[in-house]
């Protein structure tokens, strides 16, 4: 099965044009590259960087199915036309944007420098299958024919999500669209695919010899131990943290700390 987009992969660059250093972000579910400006940021003025809109997220087009290998193809190919065209850049990508980098990294070693990974494992995500459901069906239930402004969208999702904070994130996915509005997500895909997205594919015989950082937060349940075996064996350089106090958007929760650790590790000239 073949995924093609239904239009191209938007993506914007921050920082100088002439740096050393050149920086992809891979947003999670429900996220886009924007997500990553204030990291991007702080890798100034060493670092350019890519923030990619991930298919049936933002401005990129959508699919009709949901493949990480695919998805990874898709980026790769983006890159090799522009951003990774002079040689290999570093990759940083959360949730089901660090599966896509590991895959981008496993099936196009030639385009990847380094490789940070952040709160999730190369296993199936059982854990939080239930709440990604939960807040896929309640962007679903919103009736936009009677939106009128984004804060009538808000209200009707206060009792079903009740954390301002995850509600405020999500709603950042609702555009105008003429008189109306609309979802930017692919939702329906999304929540019918959900346990392709929350899995993550057999890659037996692979690995990726680069350099690997795999971050992870505190408080959150999506890498455990038992899955350092599998990760080290696909990605025998790596380096495992773990982002005291964060659960699992650790760059939105400790942003200055994970601006720390992603400058020591991506602009380092160590192999």
């Amino acid at each position: 099965m073949t995924v093609e987009l239904s239009s191209p992969l938007h993506a914007v660059e921050t920082g100088p044009a002439d740096a050393p250093h050149r920086v992809v972000f891979l947003h999670g579910l429900f996220g886009r590259g924007k997500n990553f400006t204030r990291v991007a940021a702080g890798l100034e003025p060493e670092a350019l960087s890519l923030l990619i809109d991930l298919p049936n997220h933002g401005q990129s087009g959508w699919t009709e199915h949901f493949s990480y290998p695919e998805l990874a193809d898709l980026v790769a190919a983006h890159l090799r036309d522009d951003f990774a065209a002079a040689g290999p850049v570093d990759v940083v990508g959360h949730s089901m944007g660090g599966k896509v980098a590991m895959l981008l990294a496993l099936r196009h070693p030639e385009l990847v420098r380094r490789l940070a990974v952040i709160d999730i494992a190369p296993a199936a995500a059982d854990g939080g299958r239930g709440e990604f459901q939960h807040l896929l069906g309640s962007l679903a239930s919103v009736d936009l024919n009677v939106i009128e402004r984004r804060a009538d969208a808000g209200a009707a999702l206060k009792e079903l999500i009740p954390n301002d904070g995850v509600r405020g994130f999500l709603l950042q996915n609702l555009r105008r669209d003429g008189d109306a509005f609309a979802w930017e997500p692919n939702l329906a895909m999304l929540r019918a695919e959900l346990e392709t997205v929350m899995g993550f594919p057999d890659t037996a015989g692979a690995s990726f010899t680069g350099p690997v950082l795999w971050l992870g937060g505190e408080l959150s349940g999506y890498v455990t131990d038992a899955d350092e075996p599998t990760m080290r064996a696909l990605f025998p350089k790596t380096r495992r943290m773990t982002m005291k106090g964060a659960g699992h958007w650790v760059h939105s929760e400790k942003p200055a700390e994970t601006i720390g650790v992603l400058r020591a590790f991506l602009l380092s000239s160590e192999r």
